[in-house]
């Protein structure tokens, strides 16, 4: 994890008399930002800081009897750059005025909902500059490896990801609630719908949701996406099988590029005496077998340290997981996960959903806290 100082943005705010913006590791929306106050600032560009996991524009807002730095946060530049814009598209010295959210902690920060060019009026770093570049979308048969069983990565010679998951929190299948893509729901008296809780686990639950999820581990502090919460992530997996080796591996393209062994050797599930320091694990121990063309993986001996979801389903250290994966065709990958934690629940419950296959693409390379203080 790469935990440098912003040293461009520290250095701007003292210049100006003012004390460091601070500069916060990912979050909700929601989390960091009053979605209730509105704010409008005119002022002019002093610095871009382009760097994951959002963009900063620095900007000099006139005031007596000093001018005031303000932080207008935008997105990433991943979703950015894939929207055409690039760090040279706002010039330094640039007159701009921002529509957007305040913070929550009163600092000095706004969320860009709208960035414009005072001069000309153009919009920048919000929507896209020009076309978009189309999502690839891939059709065919499931491609399948000499014996017949179906590959979970790329043919030969080929290139891909997962990505793209069609739910963004664990949700109990046929339960109909509404929910954001970071898993926040759209009505907190939902919330006892969403699994069959505990009394105790039922109140973290409205507590993180009630808070707009602003204590996740993952987010505040890099810790892994422990278990399915790895196929809720937006910038995808790979699957590496290595059959001779007889062990699956599953490569995350967001938090710190973290990587989960899943073996098919029929080992029990156990610590390596001397050699799992951080047993029991964020990805717990895995072990996997076909059945048919689906991929079943059970894994056992998780620690507490991380959230399970996006959405701050809390878990115990006797959660056990069972994992179906199922590719129906090139394009796409059924995902079932069987959640059994007597800790938490009062029973056993399971959530679908559908992920998606990029073709011809790597994952995007993303590091959390990239740049960040």
């Amino acid at each position: 994890m790469c935990m440098r100082k912003s040293l461009v943005v520290a250095g701007a705010a003292l210049v100006l008399g003012v004390g460091a913006v601070s500069l916060n590791a990912q979050h909700t929306l929601a989390a960091k930002f009053d979605l209730t106050k509105s704010l409008t600032l005119t002022g002019t560009v002093t610095q871009i800081d382009w760097a994951n996991p959002y963009a900063h524009v620095l900007m000099k807002v006139p005031g007596q009897p000093l001018p005031t730095l303000w932080a207008v946060e935008v997105e990433g530049p991943l979703e950015l750059t894939a929207n055409g814009w690039s760090q040279s598209s706002l010039p330094i010295g640039e007159a701009i005025r921002v529509d957007g959210y305040v913070a929550r902690d009163g600092s000095k920060q706004i969320w860009g909902k709208s960035v414009v060019m005072t001069s000309t009026n153009k919009p920048v770093y919000v929507g896209t500059n020009g076309t978009p570049k189309p999502r690839a979308t891939a059709t065919g048969p499931t491609p399948r490896w000499p014996s017949g069983q179906p590959r979970l990565g790329p043919s030969p010679g080929q290139t891909g990801y997962w990505g793209y998951p069609t739910r963004g929190g664990l949700v109990e299948d046929g339960i109909n609630v509404a929910m954001d893509r970071y898993g926040l729901l759209n009505n907190i008296a939902d919330a006892a719908k969403v699994a069959p809780m505990q009394p105790w686990a039922l109140g973290l639950y409205r507590d993180r949701q009630r808070t707009f999820l602003q204590h996740d581990p993952m987010l505040l502090g890099c810790k892994p996406p422990g278990r399915p919460r790895q196929f809720q992530q937006p910038y995808g997996f790979q699957f590496v099988e290595q059959p001779d080796f007889k062990r699956v591996f599953v490569l995350m393209a967001s938090g710190n590029r973290n990587r989960r062994i899943i073996y098919t050797d029929g080992r029990k599930q156990v610590g390596q005496v001397g050699g799992n320091d951080d047993n029991p694990l964020y990805y717990g121990q895995a072990v996997g077998r076909w059945d048919g063309d689906t991929f079943v993986v059970d894994t056992r001996s998780f620690n507490d340290e991380f959230w399970f979801d996006n959405g701050g389903l809390p878990h115990t250290d006797l959660l056990h997981t069972v994992e179906r994966f199922t590719r129906t065709d090139l394009g796409t990958m059924r995902y079932e996960v069987t959640v059994d934690d007597p800790g938490a629940y009062t029973r056993q419950w399971k959530s679908t959903w559908n992920l998606n296959w990029v073709p011809g693409e790597e994952t995007p390379y993303f590091l959390c806290m990239d740049n960040r203080p």
